[in-house]
């Protein structure tokens, strides 16, 4: 298959977005997160509109694919897509409004900063922001949509990189290993050294340890 946004693949990746062409819409993002159950760090959503004339062959779900698999598309994606818009939602924020909230904040943020206002948003899972755009929300999205698995993949990478950083920042806890996930070793330190200021205070595995460190 050539990997066009027009043409069907034994699991159609395309389907959801050429049902929104159909009905009229043209500027169709695709928008997830990554870190919503990490114990650190932010949630990141992305938003991506796809060019109808790019090769998104390979496109899936980040979590089916290696490190070194996202990092070559997320260049990929970044070079063809129309648009990409990148949210975040800070421990910070996690930690006064929620974990859900915060994830829809990203969302909407990451579409507010799109380079292109989109006319449809397709959505992964089953929240979706409040924003005045017509919107699909879709159950494991990022495995039915090449615009959601786009998205899915410039949410994960960003992330990926940020915890990275973070790492050089707090190196005792492990974050370019485990990038702030419930791993034995990052419950250890955490238990061991105490939550630094990018953990995510209301968390279970965090929560135990904040009294008496400061």
């Amino acid at each position: 298959m050539s990997g066009t946004l027009f043409e069907d693949a034994p699991r159609d990746l395309f389907a959801y977005e050429k049902h929104a062409m159909r009905r009229g819409f043209t500027a169709i993002a695709g928008i997830d997160e990554a870190g919503r159950g990490a114990l650190a760090g932010p949630v990141v959503a992305a938003a991506v509109i796809l060019s109808a004339d790019g090769d998104y062959s390979g496109i899936d779900d980040s979590k089916k694919l290696t490190s070194r698999q996202r990092e070559f598309f997320f260049d990929k994606i970044l070079s063809q897509a129309i648009a990409v818009g990148i949210g975040y939602g800070d421990s910070l924020l996690i930690d006064h409004i929620n974990i859900l909230q915060a994830t829809l904040h990203a969302m909407k943020e990451a579409v507010h900063l799109l380079p292109v206002v989109p006319d449809f948003l397709l959505i992964d899972g089953i929240s979706s922001p409040a924003l005045s755009i017509p919107a699909q929300t879709i159950k494991k999205g990022d495995s039915a949509s090449v615009s959601i698995a786009s998205a899915s993949i410039i949410a994960k990478v960003t992330r990926d990189r940020l915890m990275v950083a973070l790492g050089e920042k707090y190196p005792e806890y492990g974050f370019p290993v485990h990038k702030g996930y419930g791993s034995p070793f990052h419950l250890g330190s955490i238990a061991s050294f105490g939550p630094c200021p990018v953990h995510r205070m209301t968390f279970r595995g965090v929560r135990e340890h904040v009294r008496g460190h400061g």
